[in-house]
């Protein structure tokens, strides 16, 4: 990834039209890459309250968090993800406030029936790790 996905927000693989659930939001997290996602899907990202199917998600984690309700926000965020889409959890960078460890989110993953990738740059203060199904290589 050559650029941050705030400025390129089709690294994520969302596509246009895609409905985008978004997960534990606070007032810390990266506006830029929320409006990078909206611009990309010409949709507005829907809460965790929303009750049908969507094409992807992001999570905002921090460390200071529960692991075990990570794991257990991956498995409520998968079930309504559609299709395998991309399922990205996104953490603020090392030495950033909350910055989590890959392997908290690693372990919380694997707890959760998933894989994870190794950490993207998202954004200036923040990190991506994208997770799939164990079994699911796309």
């Amino acid at each position: 990834m050559n650029q941050t996905a705030s400025q390129n927000a089709e690294e994520f693989g969302f596509k246009p039209g895609d409905i985008i659930q978004e997960w534990l939001w606070d007032d810390d997290v990266d506006d830029s890459i929320r409006a990078e996602i909206e611009k990309l899907t010409g949709e507005e990202l829907v809460d965790e309250d929303y009750d049908s199917a969507v094409d992807g998600v992001i999570l905002w984690w921090r460390d200071g968090d529960d692991e075990d309700e990570l794991s257990d926000t991956i498995v409520d965020a998968y079930a309504v993800l559609g299709d395998d889409g991309p399922l990205w959890v996104l953490t603020p960078k090392p030495g950033r406030p909350g910055a989590a460890s890959s392997s908290t989110v690693q372990s919380a993953a694997k707890t959760a029936g998933m894989n994870a990738a190794t950490p993207l740059t998202v954004g200036p203060d923040w990190n991506g790790i994208r997770l799939r199904a164990f079994g699911k290589g796309r």
